[in-house]
């Protein structure tokens, strides 16, 4: 299915603002490090079946490697820290970023499984 560019720009940005990919109303997270079950406006369900959000701990992973790699170039060229002060900005980084990310991550997963394949609705919505 062909989408138009601005359908994906406003979904990618509802996911970052971590609103829902459908109608952008209102919050997918429920409260820190757990997510609504389903929207009730819009009916939307967020929690789907065990290992739906295996995406989603790899997008973590995967954004984290790349962040981790940028700031590690941006400190070699510069800066002239030592490599124990490099380290532990990297150690520092690369704990923290997963856990500020994780909602994002999900939200993406979300906003991209939404622009693929649609995401289901409650069966007393459909």
């Amino acid at each position: 299915m062909k989408r138009d560019p601005r359908t994906i720009i406003f979904t990618l940005w509802r996911c970052l603002k971590l609103q829902c990919p459908v109608c952008g109303r209102a919050s997918i997270v429920e409260r820190p490090f757990n997510l609504k079950h389903h929207r009730t406006t819009c009916g939307v369900i967020f929690k789907r079946e065990e290992g739906f959000f295996v995406g989603a701990i790899m997008a973590n992973v995967v954004a984290t490697e790349i962040f981790i790699l940028i700031l590690y170039f941006a400190c070699l060229l510069l800066t002239n820290f030592s490599d124990r002060i490099t380290l532990t900005i990297l150690f520092v980084a690369g704990v923290t970023f997963p856990i500020v990310f994780y909602h994002h991550s999900w939200s993406l997963w979300l906003g991209l499984d939404h622009l693929i394949e649609g995401l289901p609705r409650e069966s007393s919505r459909q």
